[in-house]
């Protein structure tokens, strides 16, 4: 395959781990049918092809997926509500909610320190939390007048209140099970969070016949 051809493909960038398991049906009423090393958790592929010839699917972190596309490295992806809050980006144009991946974004803290802040009826005006969500985090309390110093975490976000590092966390939940494994109580919702189809603004505007079709067929997907 030429370069110039392989530049014309679409790309899909969709996520890695329990939401593309969510996705795969969806996939699936698509008519995206990828090759068979897709399936293969042996693979070290990122990217592979589909039954379509102009359009390849990238296997990415969730958080990247909104990058891929932002920066048109692919043209279209699938991400959560949460990564495209905290990046916020002009070039990303989110037409299709897929209805999977739902979660919470919550703010949780020791329950005896949850406990102590209720009964005080008084909240910080400064506070230390750990998250993943620092733009995000930081607007939310922001509209309160509440300044928040965020640590930039990528994971074991639970532990970190134990070891001193702060006395909130933001992080998403499903269950709450790993929250209260670790002494930890949810104190405020932030977001709900779904999963979104998001496509590149520019490929929008330059191919956007081909574009229109892949929404429409993840709409028709997702509808009852």
């Amino acid at each position: 395959m030429s370069r110039d051809t392989a530049q014309q493909k679409l790309i899909l960038a969709v996520p890695k781990g329990r939401i593309l398991k969510e996705l795969m049906p969806l996939l699936k009423a698509c008519d995206i049918v990828p090759e068979d090393a897709f399936s293969d958790e042996s693979s070290r592929k990122l990217q592979f092809s589909t039954k379509h010839a102009h359009l390849d699917i990238i296997r990415v972190r969730a958080f990247d997926v909104a990058t891929f596309v932002a920066y048109g490295g692919a043209q279209l992806g699938v991400v959560g509500s949460d990564a495209l809050e905290e990046f916020n980006y002009d070039d990303i144009y989110a037409p299709v909610d897929l209805n999977i991946g739902h979660c919470h974004l919550s703010v949780a803290m020791p329950e005896k320190l949850a406990a102590e802040e209720k009964a005080a009826r008084q909240r910080p005006s400064h506070i230390r939390i750990a998250t993943k969500y620092p733009a995000l985090t930081a607007r939310h309390y922001a509209k309160d007048g509440i300044q928040a110093e965020c640590i930039k975490l990528n994971g074991a976000m639970e532990i970190a209140p134990a070891l001193g590092l702060c006395n909130r966390i933001v992080d998403l939940v499903s269950t709450g099970s790993t929250l209260k494994a670790n002494g930890l109580q949810e104190i405020e919702t932030i977001m709900d969070v779904t999963s979104k189809l998001i496509v590149g603004r520019t490929a929008l505007k330059t191919r956007p016949e081909e574009m229109k079709n892949w929404i429409e067929r993840f709409r028709c997907a997702v509808a009852p």
